[in-house]
């Protein structure tokens, strides 16, 4: 028997390059996420917690969850780590969801905790390069920037493009993070600025890859009976798609598409008996402006090759027919690894209930979050609705 799950309540900090160490961040998270639950919620009440990180730079590597119960101040609760490179967020909600289908009075919290920035540049490049192939890949010195370079030049040259198709992404989702509080690069950005930026690995510039990020993100997931009591505006999991593939790109049939996605998406879209036409908003796991790209084709959102075109248009704007990462996207709000996938369910949370203030995409509900990890070798697409 199988029942329907809701997120009650959601919170993470800003991201950004921050002061606070990763217990304090993921403290905040914990403390908003409950206060967010209007019927109130003791962190006695939480039956299991789940920890989403790659544990960066080594910080805590063994046995991180335990963190998790000490900071909620609920300890003996039991605990678990989930690592899956850049989809950990998506991968631990899509554990709470399997978990709670069959619990109606279950209550399970998911954190994503990610350190990112006390790591020397050499060390960033090493944790980064680890979530990709590690054999050929990174030992022939294939940078992460290099990889979605590769992909890009190749989606480019098929199609004929230019860079402005990058830059068109790039400029809609800083314009979407100047509105909101808690992204990490709040400041508009020009065609013009994306054109002449310092060149990170061709046909890739500064302004196509996300920043390097701290933060914590939450969310609490309940079974159908717990959550009608514990809110009025429960936001339900229609259903979550999972997939992995090929860990270095020479094993891919394609550069232009990444297997993963495609599969988790048609995965979650068939649960949930559900179109991609019928989401009203999304978030995509742009790590690259050239991931955006790739994921409206291969989810579904837009029609094969339609996605230059649409996005070159508008179509994807804060208010346009499919307002694709109203919270800035990695590109703006930030990349914290672990953090990012529970960060992207905790802006549709409050999107599809009607709480973001001036990048509220208006009568959404209907969401999808799109969570990638490394190059595309695992991936989480999560339907919610209200």
């Amino acid at each position: 028997m199988t029942g329907r799950v809701a997120l009650v309540g959601a919170g993470q900090t800003r991201f950004g390059s921050l002061d606070a160490s990763p217990r304090t961040l993921l403290r905040e998270a914990l403390g908003e996420a409950l206060a967010s639950v209007e019927a109130g919620l003791r962190p006695a009440e939480v039956d299991e917690g789940i920890l989403a990180t790659l544990g960066f730079s080594g910080w805590q590597i063994g046995n991180p969850a335990a963190i998790l119960s000490e900071e909620l101040g609920h300890p003996g609760m039991p605990v678990l780590r989930v690592e899956n490179a850049c989809a950990s967020g998506g991968g631990g909600v899509r554990s709470a969801w399997l978990a709670l289908r069959s619990d109606a009075e279950g209550l399970v919290l998911v954190a994503g905790l990610e350190k990112m920035t006390d790591a020397s540049s050499l060390r960033r490049r090493y944790w980064l390069g680890v979530s990709g192939e590690t054999e050929y890949e990174r030992l022939s010195g294939l940078t992460f920037p290099g990889v979605y370079a590769l992909m890009a030049e190749r989606y480019l040259r098929e199609r004929g493009l230019g860079k402005e198709v990058l830059g068109a992404v790039a400029v809609k989702n800083h314009a979407n993070g100047v509105l909101n509080p808690k992204a990490h690069l709040r400041k508009p950005l020009r065609l013009e600025d994306h054109a002449h930026a310092p060149r990170v690995a061709e046909p890739l510039g500064l302004y196509d890859c996300c920043p390097v990020s701290d933060g914590a993100a939450v969310v609490l997931l309940a079974g159908e009976e717990r959550a009608r009591k514990l809110t009025r505006d429960p936001v339900w999991i229609s259903s979550v798609g999972a997939a992995s593939d090929t860990l270095a790109l020479a094993d891919r049939a394609s550069l232009t598409s990444l297997g993963a996605s495609v599969r988790a998406g048609r995965e979650a879209f068939r649960k949930a008996s559900t179109k991609p036409s019928e989401v009203q908003v999304a978030e995509l796991h742009d790590c690259f402006t050239i991931a955006e790209l790739l994921a409206l084709e291969d989810l579904g959102l837009v029609p094969p090759g339609e996605a230059p075109r649409r996005t070159l248009e508008g179509r994807t704007a804060l208010h346009s027919e499919l307002p694709v990462n109203p919270s800035g996207g990695l590109k703006s709000k930030g990349h914290p690894l672990g953090a990012t996938g529970v960060g992207q369910l905790v802006e549709l949370f409050h999107q599809l209930r009607g709480e973001c203030g001036e990048r509220q995409v208006e009568g959404a509900e209907r969401g999808l979050a799109h969570n990638v990890g490394g190059s595309g070798a695992t991936c989480t697409v999560t339907l919610l609705e209200v």
